[in-house]
């Protein structure tokens, strides 16, 4: 089990994915800030997918939300981001990926407004799996269950860019809104485009003192300081909109050519021997 200050808030996810989903349940693994290193409880939140052997029914939906929304209190100040996602999409990969069931701090207010409504609606695809996916084959950690390397395949160089470029694409208008989490989203998103490299957002960040501009590079300073502390960046910064639209153009053919090439993608693990 992961050690940590949230150590006991995985374990308590582990004993609740145990306790619903029973011997259906394939594993839970985590990714994102806290696997990678760069965990801030600030800024940070918990992400972990959750695998399982069948589709859930609504009763187990309705009890696991009720017990994550219960957890949700143990985590970071963001809280729990997970999906619930079926065995044989991660080894017969197929994009965007079906899930099962979501759960986010940002419909915590909905889960408890219409918890039956969000069982019932919370399921279908969704194009962030692919990178979640990447990360947990390049940088993941099993919290209970089968190994990383036996549930999930090769996730597709196209896929993952196409994952990618869903997230970053809208870059120039949200920047200022959100001037940490895009900055270093496109510092990464240029490492892979130039490296093939899977960062974390801080890892990009690093990347970027060292491979962009140097005009750029005070920016991205005052962002790393501000990701690894509690304090909060204002986005009103003139540089801000001009680092996006620069990084927009650097990357867009890749990232638009390969989001072409990811609709639809399979990739089946028999495919690698």
């Amino acid at each position: 089990m992961q050690e940590g200050v949230y150590g006991e808030c995985l374990e308590n996810i582990v004993w609740c994915c145990k306790q619903v989903f029973g011997e259906e349940l394939t594993g839970v693994y985590l990714h994102g800030s806290l696997a990678m290193g760069c965990f801030n409880p600030k800024k940070s939140d918990l992400d972990l997918i959750v695998v399982v052997g069948q589709e859930i029914t609504m009763e187990q939906k309705i009890r696991f939300l009720e017990e994550v929304v219960r957890l949700n209190g143990q985590a970071p100040a963001k809280g729990i981001e997970l999906s619930v996602v079926k065995k044989e999409y991660c080894q017969n990969f197929v994009h965007p990926t079906p899930y099962e069931l979501h759960f986010s701090n940002a419909h915590l207010q909905w889960i408890q407004d219409d918890l039956e409504g969000y069982a019932e609606r919370m399921s279908g695809t969704d194009r962030d799996l692919a990178a979640h996916f990447m990360v947990i084959t390049k940088r993941g950690i099993t919290l209970c269950g089968e190994k990383i390397d036996r549930v999930f395949t090769r996730i597709p160089k196209d896929a993952y860019m196409d994952s990618i470029w869903y997230d970053i694409s809208g870059a120039e208008e949200e920047i200022r809104q959100n001037p940490v989490y895009v900055t270093l989203n496109l510092c990464r998103a240029e490492a892979f485009r130039r490296e093939g490299a899977v960062l974390s957002k801080k890892e990009g960040g690093e990347w970027g003192l060292e491979e962009l501009p140097a005009a750029y590079r005070p920016l991205i300073r005052d962002v790393l300081k501000s990701y690894s502390s509690k304090g909060v960046m204002e986005g009103d910064r003139p540089e801000l909109v001009k680092f996006a639209r620069f990084m927009l153009g650097l990357m867009r053919g890749d990232y638009e050519e390969a989001a072409r090439k990811s609709e639809p993608v399979k990739a089946d693990r028999r495919e690698e021997a």
